[in-house]
């Protein structure tokens, strides 16, 4: 996260940004229900325009 959005931002986008690949969950709920890194990795990937070199 913060290799691609920066520091800063990372936080922002973990605790505000709903994502639809994670059922309407934002990074932090999902974390916190148990969802998979991995899996969440792949729905920020899905959401944003994440170069192929952090895939």
């Amino acid at each position: 996260m913060n290799q691609q959005f920066g520091e800063t931002y990372a936080g922002s986008v973990a605790k505000d940004h709903v994502l639809a690949e994670l059922g309407g969950r934002t990074i932090e709920q999902a974390l916190a229900d148990g969802e998979s890194a991995k899996r969440i990795w792949q729905a920020v990937v899905a959401t944003f325009d994440v170069p192929a070199k952090l895939q």
